[in-house]
């Protein structure tokens, strides 16, 4: 009979356990879990803080009598596993106030990560929080509750900090984010992640960014002050820190487990570590990104589920391979859906390839179902492809209705090492209440095999200012009444329809950039205008991705409005 010892009983150490039940009826299983809940739902954590989800009860998927009843597995809550010591396979345990050692045949390491909580002076308050687990959610439940119309700090624009701020925000209270980075949202490129930041500010939640916090000042009452890099104040009754995470191993420091310089631990394709009775899953591990080969950690309850599937059948005597992470994600920013997989831009050119030259994108905005059934909502599109073999490279998404199941689709596609071309060819579900015939990922493939074959060459806005130093001529080929609701400085007007009639009015010499709302017509004139000896191209994204641009200040244009 084997005996099987799992440290960490969330995400990955969990659906290991409950695999191995079903992998092995006789095997003996443990597992150890630091505090008191196991199986939790740590990403519905903000929504029980913002009263989405009423009870607290709804968070704890399975508890400990739950998990024996149902797998047999002996859950041991509250306690702590101090140290490993593969060669003897034994682990010591801390409970209370005593000590005791496990032998086991097979050993799961799945600790998770821990919240960042740098050495800023005064961050010892008990008003300045963290949101990790279910005693986390309560303290920040009470807080919330107990400041009604009141300050919030929330320090961090990732994932949990947005989530946090938009749950305190529906609660009432006077919220900020506070971001070191020019921007919140990491996995967005500059030009998509301003339209959640639009939508937080438009819903009363103030953006800092490219700032940090130097101090925390204590007052009267449990106050507290804020100071940040730039010399701002900002009062608030709690802070919620939302920085980041680190791998929670220093148990394993001196185990003789391998852990890289910020201590993930390092497995292999099999979830192995450095000793093959030892396995490791989730937050806490170095993997690879499935893309690039490259070492990385990703703290994703997804991945850390499918690992611990993984981990499970390899103890129990399979030969599985992880695929490495592809980074799919998915957030609600209030009344918006944010959704990106793949590589963005800035991993692209960390990596030292160049736009136009290796990579390059497309950005749409299609309606998430038929425009002429009622309800069609816009998405704003960016797939990022590669220009060697038209690769999917990434992708991201923002709109109110159908982003998550555009990204998962070309998720799909990016997992399988799949083209523009096989977006074109893909065949999806299609009626007018659910998407188009031409579905918003075929449209994003077209697109780019557009591009691929030379058939368009869209200029980005930031591209613009300077073909127009050099004497190119806009166009902007919208109706005169969308014309004046707003356009770009130095356009000139002339609708699609009337452009063809024109063109003897029209220098050959003078390049031409084409403008529309979303890029469409403008494609077709770009088209008709080439086919008849002019120098064209169009506006990727025409006056509605140019509008996600501060054209005025940094490239010298302005929008009128």
């Amino acid at each position: 009979m084997s005996k099987y010892l799992i440290v960490g009983g969330v995400a990955g150490g969990a659906t290991a356990a409950a695999r191995l039940r079903r992998l092995d009826e006789q095997a003996e299983i443990i597992m150890f879990e630091r505090g008191g809940d196991v199986s939790f739902a740590n990403c519905g954590l903000p929504y029980y803080v913002g009263g989405t989800i009423e009870y607290r009860d709804d968070l704890l998927v399975m508890d400990p009598k739950s998990f024996k009843s149902l797998f047999n597995v002996d859950v041991r809550i509250y306690s702590e596993v101090v140290s490993v010591n593969p060669e003897a396979k034994t682990v010591q345990v801390r409970f209370g106030d005593t000590q005791y050692e496990e032998t086991y045949d097979a050993l799961l390491l799945a600790p998770g990560a821990k919240p960042l909580t740098p050495p800023i002076p005064g961050i010892e308050h008990r008003n300045i929080v963290t949101l990790r687990n279910v005693p986390d959610a309560d303290n920040l439940h009470r807080l919330s509750r107990e400041y009604p119309n009141g300050k919030a700090v929330v320090v961090g624009g990732g994932f949990v900090g947005i989530e946090s701020a938009e749950n305190l925000r529906q609660q009432g209270l006077e919220v900020t984010v506070v971001e070191a980075a020019p921007h919140i949202l990491a996995p967005f490129d500059t030009d998509m992640v301003s339209l959640a930041e639009n939508e937080l500010k438009s819903k009363g939640v103030k953006l800092v960014l490219g700032d940090g916090v130097k101090e925390f000042h204590h007052g009267a009452d449990n106050g507290l002050r804020v100071e940040l890099t730039s010399g701002e104040q900002l009062d608030a009754d709690f802070v919620v820190l939302s920085i980041g995470v680190r791998p929670d191993t220093a148990f394993l420091q001196d185990s003789g487990i391998e852990l890289n310089e910020r201590g993930y631990i390092v497995v292999n394709e099999s979830m192995q570590t450095n000793y093959p009775s030892i396995y490791a899953v989730g937050d806490a591990v170095q993997t690879y990104n499935g893309q690039t080969s490259e070492a990385g950690s990703l703290a994703l309850a997804g991945p850390a589920n499918s690992q611990g599937r993984l981990a499970a059948d390899n103890m129990n005597g399979a030969q599985r391979k992880y695929r490495g992470f592809v980074g799919s994600s998915v957030l609600k920013v209030f009344d918006l859906t944010a959704a990106s997989t793949g590589l963005n831009e800035r991993a692209l050119q960390r990596m030292g390839m160049v736009y136009g030259e290796d990579y390059r994108f497309t950005v749409t905005f299609p309606n998430h179902h038929a425009s002429y059934y009622p309800g069609a909502k816009t998405i704003t599109l960016k797939m990022i492809f590669s220009m060697k073999d038209g690769k999917v490279l990434g992708a991201q998404a923002i709109g109110q209705e159908g982003v998550d199941k555009r990204i998962d689709v070309i998720a799909s596609v990016i997992r399988f090492g799949g083209t523009v071309q096989d977006l074109m060819d893909l065949e999806l579900a299609y009626a007018p209440p659910f998407s188009s015939a031409k579905d918003p990922v075929n449209m994003a493939g077209y697109y780019a095999d557009n591009i691929m074959q030379g058939l368009t060459d869209p200029l980005l806005p930031q591209e613009l200012a300077a073909e127009l130093e050099k004497g190119a001529v806009l166009i902007d080929v919208r109706s005169p009444s969308m014309f004046e609701a707003g356009h770009i400085k130095g356009a000139i007007n002339i609708p699609a329809p009337k452009l063809r009639q024109q063109l003897s009015q029209l220098d050959k010499e003078r390049p031409i950039i084409v403008s529309c709302r979303v890029g469409i017509n403008g494609y077709y004139m770009e088209r008709m205008l080439n086919q008849h000896g002019f120098k064209a191209r169009n506006l990727m994204g025409g006056f509605s991705y140019a509008r996600l641009f501060d054209l005025d200040m940094v490239h010298g244009l302005k929008l009128v409005k």
